[in-house]
């Protein structure tokens, strides 16, 4: 028996039918909500006229769900379960009814005073006002800020709800089209898309990592734009109007920010984008090149100067011209100045990255610092890698020099060598035990930028050294058989998987395996390697229930489509929507038309499915 029997029909001029626009979120003061919301203990309440359901005066019961009755809203009665066991439905508003009271609050999401309707005044007035306020366009960076249950009681008439929508709360997605009655379609990576309802999304401002960005300069709005959001601090204040390069991305959109050797925490709204966006899977091809592009305008300024001065700082510049005999001459007169800077560089830093044999054995014979580093947090071996110098790196390293020595980008000598394409130094390193699953800023290894930059002779270096871990996973989520598959890199594929078959059919959290990154980009031989020699399974599913064979035609991919399908991929497999690659297929006109024809790779998957295959 229910503690409600009755149905409700509801009122076609209820004002919660009108939709009314709103204000953006951003930087307004959230208000916790507190009440019965699912979770919370309740007794009977003022109303109660459902005898002893709940098993006596006073007895307990749990609020297990919380729900409209039909459509009159989105909480007008309360599903309890008893300390005896039964579970009834209570009125929490229903017909101005309330059954329960609570024992104790709980929190139950979050409202916006400045969302709050005007009362008295019409919504449509409202509306008007706000015009403005869900102005979403395509390709406009937004993000959920609400609980999931708030979320789930707004989607009803908005898309609907679907509880895999949770895991994309907080997640940052591209608006894919505005639908016709006004909600918003959301795409996120992997073709992921859902349907908002426009109140549920915030614009934010979104930065890739490795993009580069201006901070405002108006002190005041930075302090105010920074409570909250890494706060403020004095020592900030050089890097007002500084272009910088971001380094993460959190969770809350937040942004770690590098100027120089500093690095900082920002609000988005802090910052503009500047031209010059690097890939993200790139980022340590770009963030190395970015320390050894200074080096060679520091070692220009160096050459420039006069020789002429006898000053401490003049070791450094005889060092740049690899005067041995003078650098000799200024460390016995300056024994205590061997290791002074010029230009923000030590007179070995120069010297090793310059390729002067002589006279880095003239700086390490007095004693100079082989680990003393310079504002970007490179040391001596660094700049051998900078400047393609094996003879020297193996020197230094005879002589003590940290072969896993970080920078502040977390980049060894290695991450730089191999970033630069330098083979021998490469070699050198690596016969010096360098930690070849060392991670940088990105989450990358040497390798991943390796496959990245297709540098085959590195590859096969770094592929057959003894202790590598080909599960390290970037930032992005791609350990080494996946980021190979993601850039379409043959050799390496090869490589991995003569060492790591195991990994063939490992997923990321998408669900997304190698061979879905293959098919999905349009690698065509990666995907031959996976299935032939990885013998990987031709059938995974990621998170939506997609196979590769269902990822290439979305894409069109034709001569991909063509393997699959020859290979015995399962042409009648359904995604989480009932697809299957057939039902794909015949949207997408190339496809469609190929196949139409009968001739052609493409006719090959319509021949399958009227087989039956």
């Amino acid at each position: 028996m229910m503690g409600i029997g009755s149905s409700f029909a509801p009122r076609s001029d209820q004002i919660f039918t009108i939709r009314v626009s709103l204000t953006p979120r951003q930087n307004l003061s959230r208000i916790i909500l507190k009440g019965i919301f699912q979770g919370v203990k309740v007794v009977r309440g003022p109303d109660w006229d459902w005898g002893n359901q709940d098993g006596g005066e006073g007895k307990v019961g749990k609020v297990v769900d919380i729900r409209g009755w039909d459509q009159e809203s989105g909480r007008s009665v309360a599903s309890v379960t008893w300390s005896s066991g039964t579970t009834n439905v209570y009125r929490m508003g229903h017909k101005g009814k309330v059954d329960l009271k609570y024992v104790s609050d709980v929190q139950g999401g979050y409202y916006y005073k400045e969302h709050l309707p005007k009362l008295g005044e019409h919504a449509e007035m409202q509306r008007q006002e706000s015009a403005d306020s869900h102005s979403f366009q395509q390709g406009d960076k937004v993000k959920c800020l609400l609980e999931v249950e708030i979320l789930r009681q707004m989607q009803e008439g908005h898309g609907g709800w679907n509880p895999k929508m949770a895991e994309y709360i907080s997640r940052i997605g591209t608006v894919h089209r505005i639908t016709d009655r006004g909600d918003v379609r959301v795409q996120y990576s992997n073709n992921i898309r859902w349907t908002f309802h426009p109140g549920a999304l915030t614009k934010v401002n979104t930065f890739a990592v490795g993009e580069l960005v201006k901070v405002l300069d108006d002190t005041d709005s930075v302090k105010r734009l920074q409570v909250g959001h890494g706060e403020w601090t004095d020592s900030m204040a050089p890097a007002l109007g500084q272009v910088g390069k971001v380094l993460k991305v959190y969770a809350d959109g937040d942004l770690r920010v590098a100027f120089g050797g500093q690095t900082w925490t920002f609000n988005p709204a802090c910052l503009s984008a500047q031209r010059g966006e690097v890939d993200a899977n790139l980022m340590t091809a770009e963030n190395s090149s970015e320390s050894g592009s200074t080096v060679i305008s520091v070692l220009e300024k160096l050459l420039s100067q006069s020789t002429e001065q006898d000053h401490p700082g003049r070791l450094v510049i005889e060092a740049a011209h690899g005067n041995a005999v003078k650098v000799r001459e200024l460390v016995q007169k300056y024994p205590e100045k061997v290791d002074v800077k010029n230009q923000g560089k030590t007179a070995l830093q120069v010297a090793a990255h310059q390729g002067h044999v002589e006279v880095v054995k003239v700086l390490l014979q007095a004693n100079s610092s082989i680990e003393a580093k310079d504002e970007d947090g490179d040391a001596a071996l660094h700049y051998t890698a900078f400047g393609n110098q094996a003879e020297i790196a193996r020197l230094l390293l005879s002589k003590g020099a940290s072969v896993n020595l970080l920078n502040n980008s977390m980049c060894t000598a290695l991450h730089i060598a191999v970033n630069k394409g330098f083979t021998d130094v490469v070699r050198v390193l690596t016969e010096h035990s360098a930690d070849i699953n060392l991670q940088d800023s990105y989450g990358d290894t040497p390798l991943h930028d390796a496959i990245a930059k297709d540098f085959r002779s590195i590859i096969e270096i770094l592929t057959v050294v003894p202790n590598i871990d080909f599960t390290q996973q970037n930032n992005r989520g791609f350990n080494l058989l996946q980021h190979t598959a993601l850039k379409g890199n043959k050799l390496a594929t090869e490589m991995i998987l003569a060492r790591a078959r195991q990994l063939a059919d490992v997923k990321k959290e998408d669900g997304f395996s190698a061979l879905h990154l293959a098919a999905l980009n349009n690698h065509r031989d990666v995907a031959e390697i996976l299935l032939k020699e990885g013998r990987c399974d031709i059938n995974i599913r990621n998170n939506r229930n997609q196979t590769p064979l269902q990822l290439a035609v979305t894409q069109g991919h034709v001569a991909l489509v063509a393997l699959l399908v020859t290979e015995g991929a399962d042409v009648n497999a359904e995604d989480e929507d009932g697809d299957t690659a057939m039902h794909t297929a015949l949207s997408r006109q190339q496809l469609a038309t190929v196949m139409s024809s009968g001739e052609g790779e493409g006719a090959l998957l319509y021949s399958r499915v009227r087989a039956g295959q």
